[in-house]
């Protein structure tokens, strides 16, 4: 379960196609802010962090 504060994407529109992220020490928490009932995407918190780095590495 997750137990942290959840954030919208900064990059979310207006027209609520966003997500929602949550990051715990261990485990990491991501869903659709517009069905945050329909289930929630959970990564460990190594796995997510290098998730994350090869992002922000792609970025032009």
């Amino acid at each position: 379960m997750i137990n942290q504060a959840w954030r919208k994407s900064s990059r979310s529109g207006s027209d609520a196609q966003c997500v929602e992220l949550a990051v715990g020490e261990r485990v990491a928490g991501v869903r659709d802010t517009k069905n945050r009932d329909g289930g929630t995407l959970v990564f460990g918190a190594r796995a997510f962090a290098a998730f994350l780095a090869d992002v922000k590495r792609s970025q032009v």
